[in-house]
């Protein structure tokens, strides 16, 4: 079994973390990754504090093991969702899309364990000294919101930097991602590519065939001119928001263009209109299984990489 300090600070059986996917990462997902020794995540994204609390409730009813939300700090609901967090004791909260420095005091002082995703070293850096429990160091693979930095080699200059557990995120859908994060010094992985083909993932299943079907070339990035570039499998709605990005259009129009299509594609099955984000490890992801049997392969398949290294050193 692998046993990391990720696994001793939050509980957990496998050093597995789910991504926290806005309309990805519902209650029915989450409870299967952590039932499943991973750290299921629900994915709050915009969403209004009530279905937030909702998904939190939910989930306590379905297992009783350690979960997370993850908080995007540019959601408008963001100081309701941590209170929300905190009345509802949820054990762990996730942040993304900047820094959480501001929050970090009260959540700790609720007991909550604090994991922020960050996109270098310098976030990390000042991340650990405003007391956050772990990072989750997160390549430009990823799919959704992305930085420009690869997950080869940002997770070990965050490692480097850092004295809190560090979680590898972007370009990891299996026991080679997991070996691979280990050796570079992570303590754990983040997976969401993976996970929204879990058999208990609710997205709809037109996405879920696309990114099976999908190949090493398949995502393309846009958005680089709103200074937030996002990674979804290419299709028809990918490539005229890059057209309107050439062309130079105003970034309030391109916002605008872009609202809306992530819950086209997870919710409605719209493949061609709608934002179906993604990472690179798309070309990994080859079927559609239970979120159990999911973990347990990883799991599995890493030790077993970890276990033969030995046999390459004289």
């Amino acid at each position: 079994m692998i046993v990391t300090p990720l696994c001793e600070l939050l509980g957990i059986q496998h050093p597995i973390v789910q991504g926290g996917m806005a309309w990805v990462s519902t209650a029915e997902l989450v409870v299967a990754v952590s039932e499943a020794g991973g750290l299921g995540v629900i994915g709050a994204g915009n969403a209004p504090p009530d279905f937030v609390r909702d998904q939190v409730r939910q989930v306590k009813n379905g297992t009783d093991r350690p979960f997370a939300v993850n908080v995007p700090l540019f959601s408008p609901f963001v100081e309701k969702v941590l209170e929300i967090c905190i009345e509802e004791q949820v054990p762990v909260v996730a942040t993304g899309a900047g820094s959480p420095a501001q929050y970090i005091p009260r959540l700790k002082e609720a007991g909550i364990k604090v994991i922020p995703v960050v996109a270098s070293v310098a976030l990390a850096k000042r991340l650990e000294r405003a007391g956050a429990d772990a990072v989750v160091a997160e390549g430009m693979e990823s799919g959704g919101h992305i930085g420009d930095v690869a997950t080869l080699p940002l997770v070990p200059q965050v490692v480097d930097a850092v004295s809190i557990p560090v979680i590898a995120a972007g370009g990891i859908a299996d026991g080679r991602g997991l070996a691979a994060a280990l050796t570079l010094g992570a303590a754990g992985v983040q997976m969401g590519t993976r996970f929204i083909c879990a058999t208990e993932c609710i997205a709809h299943i037109n996405y879920k065939d696309k990114i099976v079907q999908a190949g090493d070339r398949a995502t393309e990035t846009a958005g680089h001119s709103t200074g937030h570039p996002v990674r979804a499998l290419r299709n028809p709605m990918v490539r005229e928001f890059v057209r309107l990005e050439k062309e130079g259009v105003s970034e309030g129009m391109i916002l605008e263009f872009g609202t809306g299509k992530l819950r086209l594609a997870v919710v409605e099955g719209d493949t061609v209109n709608g934002s179906m984000m993604a990472g690179q490890s798309a070309g990994l992801v080859n079927d559609i299984a239970p979120a159990r049997e999911l973990i347990q392969r990883i799991v599995s398949d890493a030790e077993a990489i970890l276990l033969s290294l030995s046999d390459c050193v004289r």
